[in-house]
């Protein structure tokens, strides 16, 4: 039997509040994974704990790696990891992750057996094939060109093209364990732009933080040299991009959100929050290490290109629906192939509740219309259902299906919303 549906809390007041997030999942996957494949024992504090976290930490341990968890939280946990010998003969469960989809693979590569992959019904259909086929081109065997599939070495690395056009992942999935390949890996892109850059530098320091020698000097070229991985004490920043709905929650209802701990420098792509609501109208201020944003309760639309940024695109869109002006959202064509196709869905939603959103051939037309409630479906996306949360704020009997599908990266997202709308 399926859960109810959400009914989105409409705000009585403008929203003040602090709201602390917990670590981000993009450095957390990528964490847990250089520790698993590091020259020694290593830990990881403030990870992540959600489905994506865990789903990961899951299929680490299954592929030999220790992993202890203290100072556990919902949300949260400080990872004690002991490296082994990577082993064969086992299964691994990716879900919905598209870091566990992405990411493990090569790792699992080096296995003394073969490892089998499968995981949610829509992972089946997310792109895989430009991976898989580089795995097989670097001395991998994998018999499928998507979930499931089962994939065994040996794996010596050397040089590789691929397509990344439709996810950065595809490329951090081969550098983060390429020090591990005999040769390394030289991996060329040829194809339309590679989306989600930020996220590609945030594997590459990542790397070199662990020790890794990457060399990113040629356009659409990355080299990693076959080495040491570096154990390392990482501290998690928290996981900007969940930052979104919340400072949104500030714009549509005139209020003040504050979330402590902004990192000063970071690659993570939430960061560019700050421009993208400040263009929008919001008030964005730093104090300390403290973000602010507060609005007034009316903002206008923008024509962005959120190409390096496409995880913002549900929240940003659900304020252009609530905005005074159109809205044009570029570059994201490839959001068709994430959780779901984020494109069709934003128009669906937004338009059942008597908007006016549309496609183009890379992103979204948003104009500005009176909105009513009704079901908003997230489609098993957290991001599509922290989107109808923000438009509950202001639109009356608004009520989000699967809110629960949050806790892929935000476990707490319900009793969080909550204290935000109470002010603590």
């Amino acid at each position: 039997m399926s859960a109810p549906h959400w009914p989105a809390p409409t705000a009585a007041a403008p929203v003040v509040a602090t709201v602390r997030l917990p670590g981000s999942k993009s450095v957390t996957n990528r964490a847990l994974l250089l520790a698993a494949l590091a020259d020694g024992p290593g830990v990881v504090r403030q990870a992540l704990r959600s489905r994506d976290a865990d789903l990961m930490a899951q299929a680490l341990r299954s592929l030999g790696t220790g992993m202890t968890a203290s100072n556990e939280t919902v949300s949260s946990s400080d990872w004690q990891i002991t490296p082994g010998p990577v082993k064969g003969g086992v299964s691994v469960d990716v879900g919905l992750a598209g870091t566990v989809m992405r990411f493990v693979p090569p790792m699992a590569a080096l296995a003394d057996g073969e490892v089998f992959f499968d995981g949610d019904p829509h992972a089946r259909k997310r792109p895989m094939g430009p991976i898989l086929d580089a795995l097989r081109a670097l001395g991998a065997r994998v018999d499928n060109d998507a979930l499931p599939f089962t994939i065994s070495g040996p794996i010596t690395g050397g040089e590789v093209t691929i397509d990344a056009s439709a996810s950065s992942q595809l490329i951090s999935g081969l550098m983060l364990t390429a020090a591990r390949f005999d040769k390394g890996v030289t991996i060329r892109h040829k194809g339309a732009p590679v989306p989600s850059m930020p996220h590609i530098e945030m594997t590459i320091q990542m790397l070199r933080g662990a020790g890794v020698v990457v060399d990113d000097g040629e356009r659409d070229v990355w080299r990693v040299e076959p080495g040491p991985i570096r154990p390392r004490d990482l501290t998690v920043e928290p996981d900007l991009s969940n930052a979104a709905p919340f400072l949104a929650a500030a714009m549509v209802t005139g209020g003040e959100v504050t979330i402590p701990d902004w990192p000063s420098e970071t690659t993570q792509p939430g960061d560019a929050l700050r421009g993208l609501l400040s263009a929008m109208g919001a008030t964005v201020t730093t104090d300390g290490n403290d973000l602010r944003v507060s609005g007034t309760g009316e903002f206008t639309g923008l024509d962005a290109d959120l190409h390096e940024v496409g995880e913002l695109t549900p929240t940003i869109a659900a304020l252009a629906a609530l905005a005074s002006s159109p809205s044009r959202l570029r570059g994201i064509a490839h959001l068709r192939g994430h959780e779901t196709d984020r494109l069709a869905a934003l128009v669906t939603e937004i338009n059942r509740l008597g908007g006016d959103a549309e496609e183009t051939d890379d992103g979204l037309v948003v104009r500005p219309r009176a909105l009513h409630g009704g079901t908003f479906h997230s489609y098993a996306d957290h991001r599509m259902a922290t989107a109808g949360a923000v438009i509950g704020l202001v639109v009356p009997e608004v009520e989000v299906e699967n809110i629960a599908t949050t806790g892929k990266t935000l476990p707490e997202f319900t009793r969080m919303w909550a204290a935000m709308l109470e002010g603590a």
